[in-house]
């Protein structure tokens, strides 16, 4: 394991140059106090985990001090918001502060979060607040958990610097992880500018440092987006099989690697409710639940528009007619698994969507319905679900059909069944009233619960002793939190 002065770095975005990127220093906060390490992300750079409790740790992250080797860079990219162009963005509270490559030879972007003011902050005041870095680390590091691609989260950083939204709070840093930052909008500002060389370079960039297997195929560029439609189509399936919602599903806000980030008004499903809007600020309902997939189509589509300098109209179009079936399989196959079955029939569909229907209309809680599903036989499972459903006779109806499901699937031990449910079932999930209880303590100065909840988050499929309380169904308040971008 790495004292933190030994990480190796390679700032190989830094070096596409002043076109792509804007020399910033950050801007740091006062007091600093580490308010929660995520010790899997810190083995990620091969850091011994020890070093978060030191002075320097918290100096680093916040923006006091920075390795020599470092370069932070805002970058710049564009990008639809809500459907409209935006043509330039960047990074308005963020700074790239380098790539560190670890002994495995993976590298990883240090992208430092309410960093300060910016070139691309337009309007905004360049830093993050408590309450948002709290949700975004704790959102990227239970994510991940779940088996979802995402950014990871190194830690918090608290603060004593006084930040004004709706009323003054305090400011604080998150240090994120990812193979890359680059986005769909990355391609977008450069092909709107008719930037076509800093755009080739840009393309060349992604080619070579991600998807260097695209560069075997006949036509590598083509290849390289066939794999960006494919691990979209994948992300979102495992989105909406677990109850993710994004809230901002903007194509700045879209990962070139097919990875979640730029967490903002996320929330998960407590009642499965398939019109879900969590940000507060949707008032068109454009990136609800059941509109993320039709959005991730569209928001490939305006990738592919950005990239037709490289590829044929006809031959983007052939690959975004991918993204559909690839989703309904990605879907249905980890739907299948939570529903506890081994094998594929033709109707396993429409089993999943009567039973989606049925607990849209009842109100009935997404996590523990399949978690308990698990518990015990099919036959005993379905009869102590029943009293959750409104249409009790609907629910009899697809009982049946499920039992009869099951047992076609094949003849399984309860502890067999158990096991394999449990493994794709969580227990735990990061549900917005757990997150706001964590916010407020933090905010009053204690920082246990938030410690205590991304420790419980870490191993969601596993029982814990003692923690009966973050697997229970949220209080009424807790269902109806506002979220909004800068939460």
């Amino acid at each position: 394991m790495k004292a933190l002065d030994e990480l190796t770095f390679d700032n190989r975005f830094a070096r596409l140059g002043d076109a792509f990127s804007t020399h910033v220093l950050p801007d740091p906060l006062d007091e600093p106090r580490l308010v929660v390490a995520s010790d899997a992300a810190m083995a990620l750079l091969d850091l011994d985990p020890a070093v978060a409790q030191t002075p320097v740790f918290a100096e680093l992250f916040s923006g006091h001090k920075l390795w020599e080797a470092a370069e932070p860079r805002a970058m710049v990219y564009s990008g639809h918001q809500f459907g409209g162009y935006s043509p330039q963005l960047g990074d308005g509270r963020g700074l790239l502060l380098g790539e560190v490559y670890n002994a495995a030879g993976e590298h990883w972007d240090l992208h430092l979060k309410g960093a300060g003011m910016t070139p691309y902050s337009r309007m905004g005041d360049g830093r993050a607040v408590l309450r948002s870095s709290i949700r975004e680390f704790l959102a990227s590091e239970a994510l991940h958990a779940l088996g979802i691609p995402s950014s990871r989260a190194l830690c918090v950083i608290g603060s004593s610097t006084p930040v004004w939204r709706e009323k003054q709070e305090r400011g604080a840093m998150v240090l994120r992880l990812a193979p890359s930052h680059i986005r769909f909008g990355h391609f977008e500002y450069f092909y709107y500018t008719k930037k076509h060389e800093q755009q080739a370079e840009l393309a060349e960039h992604v080619l070579n440092l991600h998807y260097p297997e695209c560069r075997e195929q006949p036509e590598p560029y083509l290849a390289m987006f066939r794999e960006i439609v494919e691990r979209n189509a994948e992300m979102i399936a495992k989105w909406q099989a677990y109850g993710f919602c994004h809230g901002v599903m903007n194509t700045d806000n879209m990962s070139i690697l097919g990875i979640t980030f730029d967490f903002g008004p996320f929330a998960f499903l407590d009642d499965f409710d398939a019109h879900f809007i969590c940000n507060h600020s949707d008032h068109e309902g454009r990136y609800s639940f059941s509109n993320q997939v039709p959005i991730g189509q569209w928001n490939l589509s305006a990738l592919a528009q950005a990239l037709t300098p490289f590829i044929s109209v006809d031959a983007l179009k052939e690959a975004l007619g991918l993204y559909l079936p690839l989703y309904q399989a990605h879907y249905l196959d980890l739907m299948r698994r939570r529903l506890g079955l081994t094998t594929a029939e033709e109707d396993d569909q429409k089993l999943v969507e009567r039973l989606l229907a049925l607990m849209q209309n009842s109100g009935v809680d997404y996590t523990l319905f399949f978690r308990r599903l698990g518990d015990e036989s099919a036959a005993l499972a379905v009869a102590r679900s029943r009293d959750d459903f409104v249409d009790m006779a609907g629910f009899d109806a697809w009982a049946d059909l499920y039992k009869a499901r099951v047992a076609r699937d094949g003849a399984y031990s309860e502890e067999q069944r158990r096991a394999r449910m449990h493994a794709v079932n969580p227990l735990y999930i990061l549900r917005n009233y757990l997150a706001q209880n964590a916010i407020a303590a933090a905010e009053a100065g204690d920082y246990s619960e938030v410690q205590r909840l991304h420790e419980v988050l870490t191993k969601p499929f596993e029982e814990q002793a003692g923690m009966e309380q973050y697997a229970q169904r949220p209080p009424d308040w807790g269902k109806h939190l506002e979220i909004s971008c800068s939460s």
